[in-house]
């Protein structure tokens, strides 16, 4: 059972051979199939149902003690674990028929999986254990499990390696059953009170419904960028306009930030929307949710959460967004000169720059004080300018009628009075593009589309939107420690690098070369007018490579990340040849239709992209243009060396 080395690549090489043995013996170290009869907890908690009854059980082999004529072990399995008993004169001495028999229990080793044949019974010290009669090996782990991984300091190991974590830590995994009961819980409060689940796009062509940058992809079929969405809104606000009264989903989001104990680019989110409510009907309705999650989860109503005490029983208060911080700071939310804000964030330690707008100040001024309020309260009248997709409250339309749930100092539910109004709605989407226009990557962006939809009618309605942030505080971890494998940056552990150092070169990790075959069946060509020269050839080169490069997919582009020099790494380059030719005006207008009707990736550089340095005035400039009478710099194009062959063998090559 002891390995022959200590090291893992030297207990790999032990268990390898070992794996070797078995199958000489005819044993295959990994059958296809297992007769698993009941969970080892089962057989643990009902001892008195089991007594003395021959059951077959599986799991991981987690502790093997060898004492002479008898063997102490545990196996593992999703349950829990139960104790393995041994004594050499009740077990068969040989191998037979997968079995293995006790002369070759060497080729057993923890962190094996295991199927355990045996009477249930009790030792001397009154532990419910199987008295084991066979034993097939299921895997054959030729890794060692970690010695001691309960109290490893580097919490990356364990998020690399959550499937080690949660195997040494049964908690953690007891954890991530919680975070599914949570969602199901959801699930059964909303179909319940009368909501559809509907799944929509991931992947979409305008992003909003949040303040946050998104992930942006290509679709190469639609050869159009597309974003990683970063809110369920507008889809579903759709439904409403569809006929659909109540609607949910519940799905991965994505916004492109950084980590924080309380945020991750990519979580599990649930946003609702519901016809005709309004928001005192979502207050209600949120307090009812939030209660029934809570008692499935966890059963119980009262909570420390991040040092609060947390009573979701009692009555939730609610809180006036500009009065709070009216009361704090002494200031009026809507006329306060923009440097007084900054002023008093640099006060607080919040030094935003000199850009910073009000939107974002004030923001940051009620993230000062929210972080001291344990809740659970609703906060309401937020104002208009840091809603844009919700509707003005009636009697003051300075507020929109939208409420937060503050819990332990964190907004975890964000709820609105959903805007129908088309026309209110574009001039929101206007104002939210010239704040892009000014810097803000955050800010929405704007969807004509479903102002069209809003134009056909959408009816009153409330929505909400949460996040498995939720779960994190209830279960009081962070972010990172919250599901199952948080995002990291891709490294190869040194002992894998030796391990398959003959492999390395396939693997795309950092400074690692991945070699992959070159493409020699594409390529990028460049088709210049043959009276360009000097620095106006180099920028029409320049700028149509450029374009083109930006719309290969990066995967494709390269054929590894760098090249090693003797005393330095440099960047590759693109594994593609770029070929430059030259042509007539009236050849390159002639390969511009050919190139646009065989719907190839290209650019048409125009005398127009070099005259003008800002977008406005050159769109300004060619918008009274047809193509046919633009000035044609070069056409830039990528594709199948057969089809660029084809449409380019009358051009010369630039000299």
């Amino acid at each position: 059972m002891q390995d022959s080395q200590s090291s893992l690549i030297g207990q790999r090489s032990g268990r390898l051979e070992k794996v070797k043995r078995l199958r000489e013996m005819e044993i295959d170290p990994y059958p296809s199939g297992s007769k698993k009869q009941v969970a080892n907890s089962e057989v643990v908690n009902d001892y008195e149902k089991y007594k003395d009854q021959k059951v077959v059980l599986t799991g991981r082999l987690m502790s093997w003690r060898e004492h002479g004529h008898i063997i102490f072990g545990h196996i593992q399995d999703d349950s829990g674990r139960i104790q393995l008993y041994l004594k050499d004169e009740v077990y068969p001495v040989k191998t037979s028929k997968n079995k293995i028999g006790w002369k070759d229990f060497d080729l057993i080793d923890v962190g094996d999986f295991l199927q355990v044949t045996g009477t249930v019974t009790k030792t001397n010290t009154g532990e419910v254990s199987l008295l084991v009669e066979a034993i097939v090996i299921l895997t054959k782990a030729i890794r060692p499990l970690p010695e001691k991984w309960h109290g490893i300091a580097d919490k990356e190991m364990r998020y690399r390696r959550r499937y080690l974590d949660m195997t040494m830590n049964p908690d953690v995994r007891e954890r991530f059953k919680r975070r599914s009961q949570f969602w199901t819980a959801f699930r059964e409060f909303m179909n319940k009170n009368g909501f559809w689940e509907v799944n929509i796009p991931v992947l979409e062509h305008v992003t909003g419904g949040a303040d946050a940058k998104p992930f942006v992809t290509h679709y190469d079929a639609l050869d159009q960028d597309f974003y990683l969405r970063i809110s369920h809104e507008l889809p579903l606000k759709r439904l409403l306009g569809a006929g659909f009264e109540k609607v949910y989903d519940i799905g991965a989001r994505f916004r492109n930030e950084g980590f924080s104990d309380e945020h991750l680019p990519e979580h599990v989110a649930m946003e609702f929307y519901w016809a005709y409510a309004d928001m005192e009907d979502g207050m209600k309705f949120t307090k009812e949710m939030f209660r029934f999650v809570m008692e499935k989860v966890y059963g119980k109503l009262k909570f420390n959460v991040k040092g609060f005490e947390v009573d979701l029983s009692k009555e939730w208060e609610v809180i006036s967004y500009p009065e709070i911080i009216s009361d704090r700071f002494g200031i009026d939310v809507y006329s306060e000169p923009i440097e007084n804000l900054r002023k008093i964030l640099r006060e607080n330690g919040l030094d935003l720059g000199s850009g910073v707008n009000r939107n974002r100040a004030i923001d940051n001024l009620w993230k000062l004080i929210r972080k001291d309020i344990g809740g659970p309260a609703f906060i309401t009248n937020v104002p208009k300018f840091l809603s844009p997709l919700a509707k003005s409250n009636t009697e003051n339309p300075l507020y929109t009628d939208r409420f937060f749930l503050l819990i332990a100092g964190s907004e975890l539910a964000n709820a609105f009075s959903e805007l129908n109004d088309p026309v209110d709605q574009l001039e929101r989407f206007v104002e939210q593009q010239e704040i892009r226009g000014g810097g803000d990557e955050e800010a929405q962006m704007m969807d004509i589309d479903f102002v069209e939809m809003l134009e056909w009618g959408m009816p009153p309605a409330l929505g909400l939107g949460i996040s498995e942030r939720v779960f994190w505080y209830f279960e009081d971890v962070t972010a990172r420690e919250g599901v199952p494998f948080p995002q990291l940056k891709s490294e190869v552990d040194t002992n894998t690098q030796k391990i398959y150092s003959d492999i390395m070169k396939y693997i795309d990790e950092g400074v690692l070369d991945d070699n992959r075959i070159q493409d020699s069946t594409r390529k990028i060509v460049v088709v210049i007018d043959e009276k360009l020269r000097g620095w106006q050839l180099a920028n029409t080169v320049g700028h149509i490579s450029g374009y083109l490069g930006n719309h290969i997919e990066h995967d494709q582009f390269f054929t590894r990340k760098q090249f090693k020099l003797k005393d330095a790494l440099i960047n590759a380059n693109s594994q593609y040849a770029i070929v430059v030719l030259t042509a007539k005006q009236s050849q390159l207008h002639k390969l511009l239709d050919q190139v646009r009707e065989k719907r190839l990736k290209h650019l048409a550089y125009i005398q127009e992209m070099i005259d003008y340095t800002d977008d406005n005035k050159l769109q300004k400039s060619v918008e009274s243009q047809n193509l046919a009478d633009v000035d044609l710099l070069g056409v830039g194009m990528f594709g199948t060396k057969i089809e660029l062959d084809a449409l380019t063998k009358k051009f010369s090559l630039l000299k």
